[in-house]
């Protein structure tokens, strides 16, 4: 029995997912690191072995109602766990935050500053003081009743209601409407009322044009319909609804995407008219604090309010104490480089990285201590100038007496850390042991380790001729966000690097290279954006590989003698799907006080297709089975099979180092990096003729050094066979193996936007003024850099 007091938190036993019973002892109160190539089990042994188990002892603490639920959501498939404390997790998965989740209420921040309005703000003479809950968008107290403080409004116009002015009325005047009957029945109760519906819509009298669209009467009236020979078609009462109306309607309370969707084109956003789109109702903008209200202060980016705020804090001694709690939260949010956001930028336009950088501030502010803070990749999306920041705050974290386990691929992370847990050797069944547990430099002398190769390389990379440009694109003037005025060239036939410290604008200006510019011939950009919002979207359904292998499956003796067709092999559609859960493969279990989880479907137990579907084999295995299977085991499962299709999309995936990935892997439990690979791989498999210009924003986020190496390799083939591609990249590797780097900055946000160098990764290493150039010089040297 180890004692109370174990300084080590000790794994026996861990089987979660390709962890092959593994053991390990890792120290409290350090900074650990977890290593290994993508897919090789550490995820699996730091979040779903270690921070589940503190999750679960978690849930054992509190009411036996919820100990029972859990027992349904499992435990971590794991022998035991001893010196283990609370544990607090950080991860990049990205939730779903609403419209009215912003930087200010993730990091409280918004809070203190409704406090400071609410207490220390400049009233108007004879007005009363306000609570701190009026000063908020959120509640029914400060929201403005007009857009219930949302800030913008969605509203229609007879332009984007009628499109096409000659048509009439019978003729489709109105493109907003249903289709169909409905359609029909509208135009005829119009009819009824004496309107004309077959004049063209532009000779009607502007007062019926307006009545038609927009009024908010429901006049009902008896329609008689024209007869058609052969049909009878008695009289009915029939209620009309202007076009504004139904469009409203239908985008508030329809249940179908499809119909949302469409009637949403037929509306325009805007600022509310009431409060300007600042949110609040007319009472709290009257307020002011160092002559400004709350909306105009929130949206400073964090660095000028702070700014504002150092020099008016002496107006009172309230006053004093509230900037001064305000100044300490900003402080910890701009040392980790986001001092360029302001308190009312919207949660869903952040990266993960940033998002998660963001809870880390908080966390930083929350004085907790003896917990084991378990960390997804916080450099992901960082510069090499911001990471040394990181470094800072993380050190502070295990300074106050906290244990930090970080999973990262960043090297200079990896030396920093005090302890390194190394998984591998490789991705999926190949990986899942541990390599090392131990000091840094103790990795030197394991052979096994991908993660030393890169770790401990002292020879500079191998020389590569920089390509000569077979023409240029230009792009720009570009004025938007922080950018003014700014004009690049991006070199084409060539492999372009465009870098600079988080907010410089590096996203904005690619943003601007579309397919309408000069040169470009086709675009190709492949963004982070998830490749499906639910988990009935999967590797296989999104690369095409899925309507294949159905195929494949309804051609089987069996299914034939069954008369099964493909439809069967779907888990999206009734018939071979398991009806318990649907095809999801697990049900949710409610929590009360807690957020709601999954526990696999208590009937199929995960498989989502019911026992007869399952009866049909192919080579021996069901469907189930083949969705459970990784990329790299499907290729050899396929390889003797002749299904050339499917070999080919598999082999794409490997191209870009999804090996490790399950083909029913659900969507949601995709990183932003896997799905931006899984796209480039999707495009990878066709066959294209011609020129074609590639964009990737931040490819390698995600991706250990030997996957990076496996991914630019591709990159550079794309190149080599006549197209272009420019990456948004940190990865100062990437950077130095590229034929022309753009570095924007200097800073981020207001200090940022400018092109500060570019040119060759030689002749940018070399720029004044450049925050990337000393880490470029770096990388092209080859020197392993120090803590």
């Amino acid at each position: 029995m180890h004692s109370p007091h174990d300084p080590f938190v000790r794994v026996r036993g861990a089987r979660e997912h390709n962890l092959q019973g593994v053991d390990v002892d890792i120290p409290r109160d350090v900074l650990a690191v977890f290593t290994g190539v993508s897919g090789s089990g550490k995820s699996s042994l730091a979040f779903g072995t270690i921070y589940a188990e503190a999750q679960r002892r978690y849930f054992e603490s509190v009411a036996p109602y919820a100990r029972r639920l859990i027992h349904q959501v499992g435990a971590p498939k794991v022998g035991e766990i001893t010196g283990l404390p609370p544990a607090v997790s950080l991860q990049q998965r990205r939730s779903a935050p609403t419209s009215r989740s912003s930087v200010g209420t993730v990091t409280t921040l918004s809070n203190s500053l409704r406090m400071l309005f609410s207490r220390a703000g400049a009233y108007p003479v004879g007005a009363e003081r306000l609570d701190s809950d009026a000063f908020s968008p959120n509640t029914a107290a400060g929201a403005c009743p007009e857009c219930h403080g949302l800030g913008r409004v969605h509203r229609t116009t007879e332009e984007l209601l009628v499109p096409d002015p000659s048509l009439s009325i019978r003729e489709g005047a109105i493109a907003a409407w249903p289709g169909a009957w409905q359609g029909k029945n509208l135009r005829d109760v119009l009819d009824t009322l004496g309107h004309d519906v077959d004049r063209p819509w532009r000779e009607l009298p502007p007062g019926d044009r307006e009545w038609i669209l927009f009024t908010d009467e429901q006049p009902v009236v008896t329609v008689h319909p024209v007869r058609e020979a052969g049909r009878i078609q008695r009289p009915y009462q029939g209620t009309y609804m202007s076009a504004r109306r139904y469009v409203m309607k239908t985008f508030a309370d329809s249940k179908s995407q499809t119909l949302r969707a469409k009637a949403e084109r037929f509306l325009e956003s805007a600022p509310c008219p009431a409060c300007g789109g600042s949110r609040l109702r007319p009472e709290a903008m009257a307020v002011t604090f160092a002559g400004r209200t709350i909306a105009d202060l929130a949206a400073l980016p964090l660095s000028e309010l702070a700014n504002t705020l150092e020099e008016a804090a002496d107006s009172s001694e309230t006053a004093r104490v509230l900037t001064g709690d305000l100044l300490a939260r900003i402080a910890t949010v701009t040392e980790l480089g986001l001092g360029y956001l302001s308190p009312d930028r919207a949660t869903p336009t952040l990266s993960a990285g940033e998002l998660q950088r963001l809870r880390l501030a908080t966390q930083l502010r929350s004085g907790l201590f003896g917990v084991v803070y378990v960390l997804d990749e916080p450099s992901a999306g960082l510069h090499p100038a911001d990471t040394e920041a990181l470094l800072t705050v993380l050190d502070r974290l295990k300074d106050t007496g906290n244990s930090v386990f970080v999973v990262e691929h960043h090297l200079d992370v990896v030396r920093h850390a005090d302890w390194l847990v190394d998984v591998g050797p490789q991705a999926g069944e190949h990986g899942g042991k541990v390599l090392h547990s131990g000091p840094v430099a103790d990795l030197a002398g394991v052979a096994e380790s991908a993660t030393a190769r890169f770790l401990f390389a002292d020879e500079p990379p191998a020389e590569r001729e920089v390509r000569t440009p077979q023409g240029w694109l230009k792009v720009g003037p570009v004025t938007r966000h922080n950018l003014r005025e700014v004009t690049a060239e991006v070199p084409l036939g060539a492999f372009t690097a465009v870098t600079g410290v988080s907010g410089s604008g590096k996203s904005t200006l690619v943003g601007e290279i579309t397919g309408e510019l000069a040169g470009v011939g086709r675009l190709v950009c492949v963004d982070q954006k998830p490749i499906g919002r639910t988990p009935r979207s999967n590797l296989a359904t999104y690369t095409g590989l899925f309507d294949v292998v159905r195929k494949v499956f309804a051609a089987t003796g069996t299914a034939k003698e069954r008369g099964y067709g493909v439809g069967r092999f779907s888990f999206n559609v009734a018939g071979g799907r398991c009806e318990t859960c649907q095809g999801e493969g697990f049900v949710s279990v409610e929590l009360l006080f807690l957020p709601s989880t999954y526990a696999p479907c208590p009937d199929c137990a995960g498989a989502r297709y019911n026992p007869e579907t399952l009866e049909v084999t192919y080579h021996g295995r069901n469907i189930a089975q083949v969705l459970d299977l990784t990329v790299e085991a499907a290729a050899d499962f396929f390889a003797d099979t002749d299904t050339p299709a499917v070999v080919r999309s598999l082999r794409t995936l490997l191209d870009v180092g999804l090996g490790y990935l399950r083909l029913g892997q659900p969507a949601t439990e995709l990183s932003g990096g896997e799905a931006q690979r899984i796209k480039l791989a999707s495009e990878l498999q066709r066959v294209h003729r011609g020129h074609t210009l590639y964009l990737l924003d931040e490819p390698t986020t995600g991706l250990h050094p030997a996957d990076v190496e496996v991914l630019t390799h591709r990159l550079h083939e794309l190149v080599d066979a006549g197209n272009s591609v420019v990456v948004v990249e940190h990865d100062m590797a990437v950077v130095a193996g590229a034929d022309w780097v753009i570095d924007l900055g200097p800073g981020g946000g207001d200090r940022g936007g400018q092109i500060v160098a570019a040119g060759t990764p030689a002749r940018v290493a070399r720029a004044e003024g450049s925050r990337t150039a000393p880490y470029l010089a770096r990388a092209m040297d080859g020197a392993v850099s120090g803590p």
